[in-house]
């Protein structure tokens, strides 16, 4: 058994039966294939790697078949690689260039073909396969007015361009992560596709003072996950982020808030087609919010007011919402019954039921209840997400 073989499939099957032709240049940051390669073979990927001669200086053509469990393609030979992998017909679904430099994204544009990645790109936008570029070089080069022709020449041929992501004077070659996220995207149902999600989640923080505050144990990881699979199953995603203790993907577009006072204000800027609203938001606020730090061992009296309800404000920009309906100690019929009451105040398409004395750190105990139907979803969080965004794709 190739040691490829012992990690296929050991995170999910979402690229089962897919097959992806990496190409990578030489750049520096043609070290982080190995471990993206690795990535793509752990969700079911087949990853054949075709490599450009500068790219041989930076990874090795041994590491790469270890990667892989393919011997990497170095050459254009009489057997036709180029053609076997991307011309019509082929079995490839996707070539992903990553990383690009300026040169290659250059030759791609103008139609030169003159190494084996190059060629590969030819082919492949040829015969309609999906194209994938990742740039990663130095932002002088990236800024380079021929190198932003050709990248725009590239758009508009409908190559992919993803990143890069400006730091340090370094245009950087986007992160494994993000390049999963498009890749799931690519090969997914996009049955969400052209539709605007918003999801808000995460902790509100109302304050008593400068340091301290009023919040709750929400780490914002539902959120985060319904998140980054709307975004993978097509959806122009959206995230809204209070307080959270997890990584917030760097791929999708993002706004903070603190307090129920600032989502409110944001609010009004909804315009998307559904509304998904995890967040555990606090129902009071301090009346008072003192200058600096009360002193330790002060007595403390302090006067609560509640905050506005967010879920009307949203469903009055918005047709579609679901809300969430957080409780403790209820049995099924009685948390069902208090999320009927949620959806049927607030006008909602759906409310997600959960039994926070249940729910794990991945996992979640929840219900979706709609006028019609209380449906058990419990499963991890990931799975729970996909199960709130079916309920999307049926109302949209």
């Amino acid at each position: 058994m190739h040691p490829s073989e012992e990690i296929f499939c050991t995170k999910s099957n979402k690229l089962r039966g897919k097959t992806i032709v990496m190409g990578i240049t030489g750049s520096v940051a043609a070290v982080e294939c190995f471990a993206t390669i690795r990535e793509l073979i752990r969700h079911g990927a087949k990853v054949f790697p075709v490599m450009s001669p500068e790219a041989g200086k930076i990874v090795t053509h041994g590491s790469l078949e270890f990667a892989s469990g393919n011997v990497p393609v170095t050459e254009i030979t009489g057997k036709a690689e180029h053609v076997s992998m991307l011309g019509d017909g082929s079995m490839a679904d996707l070539f992903l260039i990553y990383p690009a430099t300026a040169n290659t994204i250059s030759k791609i544009a103008q139609g030169i073909d003159d190494t084996p990645v190059t060629t590969m790109a030819t082919v492949a936008m040829g015969s309609g396969v999906p194209t994938v570029v990742a740039p990663a070089m130095h932002d002088s080069m990236f800024r380079n007015p021929a190198v932003q022709r050709n990248i725009r020449q590239l758009k508009e041929d409908g190559v992919v361009i993803l990143g890069p992501h400006i730091e340090d004077l370094r245009a950087k070659v986007v992160s494994k992560e993000e390049v999963m996220a498009w890749v799931f995207r690519f090969m997914s149902k996009n049955d969400l596709k052209g539709k605007k999600v918003l999801v808000i989640g995460g902790r509100s923080e109302e304050p008593i003072d400068s340091m301290r505050m009023i919040t709750n144990r929400s780490t914002g990881l539902m959120a985060v996950h319904i998140a980054e699979r709307a975004f993978e199953r097509g959806a122009d995603t959206e995230l809204w982020m209070g307080g959270c203790s997890v990584p917030l993907p760097e791929y999708i577009p993002l706004k903070r808030f603190e307090t129920v006072d600032e989502l409110m204000r944001m609010v009004r800027k909804v315009d998307h087609d559904v509304v998904i609203v995890p967040a555990a938001l606090a129902d009071f606020t301090s009346q008072k919010v003192k200058k600096g730090k009360i002193p330790s061992g002060a007595s403390v009296k302090m006067d609560l007011i509640p905050v506005p309800k967010v879920l009307p404000a949203i469903r009055s920009r918005c047709k579609n919402v679901i809300g969430f309906k957080a409780e403790s100690g209820l049995d099924r019929e009685a948390l069902i019954e208090r999320a009927r009451c949620r959806l049927e105040e607030y006008s909602l398409s759906a409310v997600v039921a959960n039994d926070i004395d249940v729910a794990g750190k991945m996992s979640s105990s929840a219900v979706i209840v709609t006028r019609d139907d209380a449906k058990d979803i419990s499963d991890t969080k990931a799975n729970v997400a996909d199960s709130i965004l079916d309920l999307c794709a049926d109302l949209l």
